[in-house]
């Protein structure tokens, strides 16, 4: 089991309930997700900043990360949002490649996620709207 983190997923489809990711075409988790068939995509909650550098590859710890499961892929634990994916196609464009990723379940809970933007963690804030006068 492993992880990494990334920027960005998308929505490509409804019905069927389909996602994308896209993986470097030098990234370890490349031929990990091949041979697999399988991963998942979790939003992370704005606690888990932790997390997030420690699969980016920013922070090292000594202890093996334990990952729960949903529906047969391992997942982050306590994540906004979890997705379980099985892989539905795959696409080479340029120097990364796009897995389009059929949602098998999904498990919403409530939480403000992790926000990274402009090279730093931020945190989503109300904004305060001024009368039009």
């Amino acid at each position: 089991t492993y992880g990494m983190t990334a920027n960005a997923f998308m929505s490509v489809s409804l019905d069927p309930k389909l996602i994308v990711i896209s993986i470097g075409d030098k990234a370890r988790m490349l031929e990990r997700i091949r041979q697999s068939g399988q991963f998942s995509v979790n939003v992370l909650s704005c606690e888990q900043q932790e997390e997030s550098m420690r699969f980016a590859g920013q922070k090292q710890f000594e202890d093996k990360y334990e990952f729960d499961t949903l529906a047969g892929v391992p997942v982050v634990s306590n994540a906004v949002c979890q997705l379980s994916c099985e892989v539905y196609n795959e696409h080479t464009e340029g120097d990364h490649v796009l897995f389009i990723g059929q949602v098998n379940d999904l498990v919403l809970t409530d939480g403000e996620p992790l926000i990274f933007n402009c090279g730093k963690y931020r945190e989503l804030k109300e904004m305060e709207l001024e009368e039009v006068k």
